[in-house]
């Protein structure tokens, strides 16, 4: 029987220069990774960021505290570096020291192979990704910042013929719609890192004691394709004890963005995007095509449960527009309190129900 050993998130360690080179070493065996097509996308991609910011704010009535959204194009080893650096800002505050870490370096790799598998895996097949503004108190330069992964949309037009301007467009309202989630609803930010930090200090950090597990990982990262990736495990990282409150204030409020985000952006590309229902289509289809090892890694990771927010939010907003319209809908931005809880995005009659009793108290 493997024996692991769970320590509190105070006692949490990472190494991240080899989940960094986990990373890369995933992305790298993926197609299309030449930067060559880098130039000039940037250029593209300021011009429909800003376009994208204005439909947004126009479909949504949501105009940023932070002034005009910031478009930065990178390749799948620049995402993965954005993405560890916000992950570190994330957990700076329940990291071990580095004296600690030392004492825990069986620990620190297996977190680190974990963390880096599913950031390499995701680095070959994220399109965009809005990077929320995390701490006030450090260099804001990188934070506040719409990513756009060129390899991975220059793939995706190439494959299906996709006209660049309406495509990259589209995405652009998908990203900044999620900016003005957080940064056009002034208590949103500061609501979900409360949440946030509510989950860490919930969880415990499994470790495995074991140096045969910590080598099987390795071969294992070796060789992604094998059938051995069953015995990958995310779970092992973080895991949710009985399911508290946090997970599920997360996951409603994920559900709710997700689902908010996929409207506005078939919302307020009508009449500006050319081709959208072919555009919403194949990337429909491209989130649930996995299969093989491919699909047992979602499940891993728990992507899948990421796909069926997509879906769950969108019958969610829409049940509400058509039962009581769009303006009641927007009291969601209102405050916290009025945020779904998972329950009500499943019958959306019980969310409505608590804010009609809410708003005649």
């Amino acid at each position: 029987m493997e024996r692991y050993q769970a320590s509190s998130v105070e006692g949490m360690t990472v190494d991240w220069g080899l989940a960094e080179k986990v990373a890369n070493q995933i992305a790298n065996r993926a197609p299309f990774n030449d930067v060559s097509y880098l130039k000039g996308l940037n250029e593209s991609f300021s011009g429909f960021t800003s376009t994208a910011e204005k439909l947004v704010e126009t479909s949504t009535g949501l105009k940023s505290f932070s002034g005009e959204a910031r478009a930065k194009v990178v390749d799948r080893s620049g995402w993965i570096r954005a993405n560890f650096s916000s992950l570190k800002r994330l957990l700076k505050p329940v990291m071990a020291e580095d004296s600690e870490m030392k004492k825990a370096s069986i620990s620190s790799r297996v977190a680190a192979l974990e963390i880096g598998a599913v950031l390499g895996w995701m680095s070959t097949r994220v399109l965009g990704q809005y990077d929320l503004l995390v701490l006030d108190n450090e260099d804001l330069k990188d934070q506040d910042l719409v990513y756009y992964v060129g390899p991975n949309i220059c793939a995706i037009e190439r494959r299906y013929a996709f006209d660049p301007d309406g495509f990259r467009l589209w995405l652009a309202i998908h990203e900044l719609t999620h900016r003005a989630q957080f940064t056009g609803v002034s208590w949103m930010r500061e609501h979900y890192l409360s949440l946030v930090k509510n989950l860490l200090q919930e969880v415990q950090i499994v470790t495995d004691e074991s140096e045969e597990k910590n080598n099987s990982q390795i071969k294992l990262l070796k060789d992604p394709g094998s059938s051995r990736l069953t015995e990958f495990k995310m779970s092992n990282f973080f895991t949710a004890m009985d399911q508290k409150d946090s997970v599920k204030e997360i996951a409603a409020l994920m559900t709710l963005l997700e689902g908010h985000g996929d409207v506005i952006m078939s919302r307020a590309g009508k009449g500006h995007v050319k081709n959208q229902k072919r555009f919403e289509k194949v990337v429909s289809q491209r989130r649930k095509s996995a299969s093989g090892a491919t699909k047992i890694f979602q499940k891993i990771i728990g992507i899948e449960a990421k796909l069926a927010q997509y879906e769950q939010g969108e019958e969610f907003i829409y049940a509400i527009e058509e039962l009581e319209g769009m303006d009641f809908l927007n009291m969601v931005w209102e405050h916290p309190d009025n945020l779904p809880k998972l329950e009500e995005i499943k019958d959306p009659n019980l969310w409505i129900a608590r804010i009609k009793r809410l708003s005649n108290e």
